[in-house]
């Protein structure tokens, strides 16, 4: 098997690039080149997301859609799928170069991601979950974290899981329970209990976020730290899987935290900023999850197209009645408007700029879309859309945790409204 960074640079003669932004701005001196090129955008992909878009989309094509079914079915976990990807560079695109990862831009990891998640997304949720887990990591772990945890990732197929949520605690992160004692010697104690923890089974670490001041009236901004715990830390002890109506290969697991002696060293970030530290992942995979949404999308149109095609009725294909044609129409226009929310957001990450808006717009947005394509597409083939046996049953029951998972599409509308009323106010509306 290739690596994706050999293949890359074999498909394109040159070294990679830490950002490589699909919009681009394309100017000879200070002249415009062309008509075209005065706008400064260009949609058409690089050379080298070119090469990751057509290795990801074979290795989905050969590895992913011949084994989805049975991983819905049966609700293993994908161990030889995580491992074929991880010999081939295809997870942990985040991971900078430094720490042995691909160290892609946000624009080419969600490139791949897309065809990935066409395959299935709930294989794509586990071969993009070490994102989520790491992230914090990445943004605010020592260098000791970093080395250990990345390195790990980068090295050997193993997975890492997010703590935050609990029984009561969903999207009301500032409500969680789970608590982390300092004893004498600087070390904490967490004890608690976690719930929905994707890779809750499977993980050998997670990222832990705890209550670390004890008053409850203290400020979001100072009553939370993050935690890196290690699964074979005594006292923790994960749930059973639980059994999910769609993306069911995903192993999520309540995780209980009893008595867990964790070392001062795996503090992530400051104490007491710990909420700030597992939100600010989000500006990272969000847009990963809008691009899951259409990866799904497109698969949805694709298969009721197809269907459209072959099916027939008064004689002739029901692609050729307005009805059929509208519900196309739309999933189309759904599928592009999606992608290009999800380039922006991964384009403002890669060069540097602030993506809270975006991301909550792409992520909202692109969940609303696979949702809605996924019950055209079931529509269009009637009643064997209803059937397992066809694939627009289990398209339609992955999407549905699009628009749940990473922030409800009702708390992406709190934060693009948020961040809407704060830029107005900064224009002294």
């Amino acid at each position: 098997m290739v690596n994706l960074v050999v293949f890359a640079r074999a498909a394109v003669g040159r070294s990679m690039s830490s950002t490589r932004p699909l919009l681009t701005s394309n100017l000879n001196g200070n002249k415009f080149t062309s008509r075209n090129e005065s706008t400064g955008f260009n949609f058409e992909p690089s050379e080298e997301s070119k090469s990751f878009i057509e290795l990801s989309s074979k290795f989905t094509r050969d590895e992913i859609i011949p084994k989805a079914a049975y991983y819905d079915k049966t609700g293993e976990y994908p161990w030889d799928i995580i491992k074929k990807a991880h010999s081939l560079g295809l997870m942990n695109f985040f991971v900078p170069t430094k720490y042995g990862g691909p160290g892609l831009s946000l624009t080419d990891s969600l490139l791949i991601g897309e065809e990935i998640s066409y395959g299935c997304t709930g294989i794509s949720t586990v071969l993009g979950s070490n994102a989520l887990a790491g992230a914090p990591i990445l943004l605010y772990g020592s260098e000791e974290l970093k080395q250990k945890y990345l390195g790990w990732i980068a090295s050997e197929p193993v997975m890492g899981a997010y703590g935050v949520t609990e029984p009561g605690t969903g999207s009301d992160v500032s409500g969680l329970k789970t608590k982390a004692v300092k004893n004498e010697d600087g070390d904490w104690i967490i004890n608690g209990q976690k719930m929905w923890i994707t890779n809750g089974g499977t993980a050998k670490w997670f990222f832990v976020l705890t209550r670390t001041n004890p008053d409850p009236k203290a400020k979001t901004s100072e009553a939370f730290t993050g935690f890196v715990v290690d699964r074979d830390t005594p006292g923790v002890t994960p749930g059973r899987k639980e059994w999910n109506m769609g993306q069911r290969c995903s192993d999520t697991r309540g995780i209980i935290f009893e008595n867990v002696k964790v070392p001062k060293q795996n503090m992530v970030g400051p104490e007491g900023k710990g909420f700030l530290v597992a939100m600010s992942a989000f500006d990272f995979t969000r847009p990963a999850v809008a691009a899951m949404g259409v990866g799904l999308a497109r698969r949805c149109l694709d298969e009721a197209s197809k269907y459209a095609l072959e099916r027939k009725a008064f004689g002739q294909p029901i692609a050729n009645y307005q009805a059929i044609q509208f519900k196309l129409a739309d999933m189309m226009i759904g599928v592009e408007t999606a992608k290009l929310a999800y380039l922006k957001a991964a384009w403002l990450h890669d060069n540097g700029k602030r993506n809270t808006l975006m991301a909550s717009i792409a992520k909202c947005y692109s969940g609303d879309i696979a949702n809605r394509s996924a019950t055209e597409a079931v529509q269009v083939f009637g009643g064997a859309g209803f059937n397992a046996e066809y694939p627009v049953e289990k398209l339609m029951r992955d999407a549905k945790i699009l628009q749940i998972y990473e922030g409800t599409g009702e708390i992406q509308r709190m934060v693009i409204a948020r961040e809407h009323i704060t830029e107005l106010a900064k224009k002294g509306m």
